[in-house]
This record gives C-alpha cells, structure tokens and sequence, in this order.
C-alpha cells in the first residue's frame, strides 16, 4: 500500500467510526493530503469523495486531468468535459449517503449546489477529523519540514551581512524572497519586515517605510519547499537597540526557550502558551503579548495543533508547531522570535537552528 493509499484507508476508517458516509474535498491540502495531487483554486470543480466504504473517485476538469498523477489502488479519476454537469456526477457518485463530511475550503456555490439536489444529506465540516490525520506527521513529512527550515536559516544567517539602513521594508523584503526562493523554495507564503514602530503590529505588510539607525526589525518568512512549510522569525537591530528593547528581548529569548524546553508528548497545547505567557507577565510585558503561542504547520503554514489558552488538545510524538511568543511596545518596536519544532517519543527537535539572539546590522 503507497502513502495516499494508507492515507485513505485512515480516513475511512475514521469515518466509519464517527459516523460519516462519505468525504468530499477539493481545493487546499486536504486533496494533496490524501491523493498526491493539488487542484488548481478555479471555478472548474475538482472533487475527491471518498465513501466510507468503497474505492474514492476523483473528478476533475478533463482538461486538467493529464496533471494527475494516476494511483489507481488509491482512486480512480473520472475527468469532466466543458459540456458535462459536474456537479451531477458528484451527486451520482454520492447517491443515497445521509451524512457528508465536506472540505472547508471548497467553493461555497458547489456546496449551494449539492445541497439543493438532494436535501435529505447533511453536511459537516470535513476539518474535525481531517484535522487529527494530518497533525501527527509521518518521518517523510518531517524531513520535508526539516529541510524547509533548514533552508530559511540559512537566509536568515545570509541577511545578517546585509545592509539594511537607507532601504526601505518592501526592498529588504525583495531580497528576502529572492534569496529564499534561490536557496531552494518553490513558493513564497509571506514575507514580513516591519521596522521600527511598525514592528508592534504582528502581521504588517513591508511597505515604503526606510529602515534607520537604532530600528528594531522584525523578519518572519517562510514558504514551500517540496510541499511542505517554513517559517521562521529572527530580529535584526540596525546599529545600537532603541531604549528598553534590550531588557524586554531577555524575557522573550527566556520565554521562548522554556516554552520549547517544555515540548513533550502528554503535555496539552494550552500548557505551552502558559510556559511563555506566564514568564512574559511576569516581568511586567504580559500586555503585550497580544497572540497565541504558535501554530501547526505541515502542507499548511498554519493548521492544527493550536498552541492557545482553553486548547486541551494532547500534545503527541510527530506534531509539529511553531513556538513564537512576542513582545509588541506600540509606536516604539516588537519583537518575535519563531522556531518550528516537532515532539519527539521524549521530548522535542527544533528545526529552526539558526541563532536566536538579534542580529547586529548596519
């Protein structure tokens, strides 16, 4: 049995258990998850449905079918032409199922559709189950997210001989993707250098803002590389650090690591973000962390496991997440320092090896 196949079959199974009939996904990782291949995100409908017993079915635009890579004792392909009603052979090859567990980022109207052809289905979120496949991750899985990190490091490690006083943030940032993709990453997913006062927002967009003397900057990155994520945050300070971003980094740098440190299987998610949160509150900077520790990564920059308070979810050998508390001093500077880590039998493997302390740059 390949990969897909196994996975397949884990998925019916989980099915039968919990009651669904059959699966439907389309676009986003659950298909590539399940079957190797990734539809493209068009008002052409491309539909895997996978009935709790019997062989999976994948429909796709007929002229998109030669992209697919044919693993017949995993699924079958049934390609579509212009004049066809897709939607009609979905239904067809749902029949008379009660209960439809339906991909979250499928297109709503081919959801609208199904619906009004036969009303006695009910649909549910195919995310609630799909979600606990896909956290635990395979040894090929994690060698994909350790190269990926592997690569990101070393272009962090490559900015730190950069200039970055006199350039402005989308310009860095150029270069960032540039060297990322160079290095060896297919896709770009983000890219963030916020500088200065624009580093207390976590999730600013480079913009025409140039980089100065006595800037705090935050550089988060990441990518695909093989089908599979980085992401990673270092900070850089151009010349001498801006008052009280010295004392706050010790925190945070202290923070992270006891939250890294803390990594087991048996722990819960929400244990995580306390390690962190209560250090950071600590020392009187509790305000400003103003977001969850981390997130799951995988095929997905973010997915399930999250690292939140009220999240009880067990943490497990082979989950793999993000550890990345901040520190955000609004109109003065942030700070965040991002590793992605995976839990070991006994404990916890960083990816992300590159240094953690700022970097000095002119």
């Amino acid at each position: 049995m390949n990969e897909h196949a196994g996975r397949l079959a884990r998925a019916q199974a989980v099915m039968k258990r919990e009651g669904i009939d059959a699966l439907c996904v389309s676009v986003g990782s659950d298909l590539p998850y399940l079957t190797g291949y990734r539809a493209m995100p068009l008002e052409r409908v491309t539909m895997l449905i996978v009935p709790a017993d019997g062989h999976p079915e994948l429909v796709v635009p007929g002229l998109e079918a030669p992209r697919v890579e044919v693993r017949d004792d995993a699924f079958t392909v049934t390609g579509w032409a212009e004049s066809d009603d897709p939607i009609g052979i979905i239904d067809g090859l749902l029949g008379d199922v009660g209960t439809v567990a339906f991909g979250d980022e499928t297109w709503s109207r081919f959801l609208l559709e199904l619906q009004a052809i036969n009303t006695a289905r009910s649909f549910v979120p195919a995310s609630e189950f799909m979600a606990g496949l896909r956290m635990v991750k395979s040894p090929d899985e994690i060698a994909a997210l350790r190269r990926a990190a592997k690569t990101v490091d070393g272009v962090v490690d490559e900015m730190a001989g950069v200039r970055f006083s006199g350039r402005t943030e989308r310009d860095v940032s150029r270069e960032i993707i540039d060297r990322t993709i160079s290095a060896g990453h297919d896709t770009m997913e983000f890219w963030i250098v916020a500088s200065g006062p624009n580093g207390a927002s976590p999730h600013h967009e480079p913009g025409e803002r140039v980089i100065e003397p006595g800037d705090a900057v935050v550089v988060d990155f990441g990518g695909h590389q093989d089908g599979y994520s980085s992401d990673t945050t270092r900070m850089f300070v151009v010349g001498e650090a801006p008052y009280g971003f010295d004392d706050a980094f010790t925190v945070l740098y202290e923070a992270q690591s006891a939250a890294v440190d803390a990594v087991r299987p048996g722990v819960t998610a929400a244990s995580l973000d306390a390690v962190a949160r209560d250090i950071i509150s600590e020392a009187g900077y509790g305000d400003l962390f103003i977001h969850r520790l981390g997130h799951g990564i995988g095929m997905d920059t973010h997915e399930h496991p999250y690292l939140i308070e009220g999240n009880d979810q067990v943490i497990e050998a082979g989950m793999a997440f993000s550890i990345e508390p901040g520190i955000y001093n609004p109109g003065e500077w942030g700070m965040r320092i991002e590793d992605i880590v995976v839990a070991t039998g006994d404990g916890v493997e960083r990816l992300n090896t590159s240094d953690r302390a700022y970097r000095v740059v002119s």
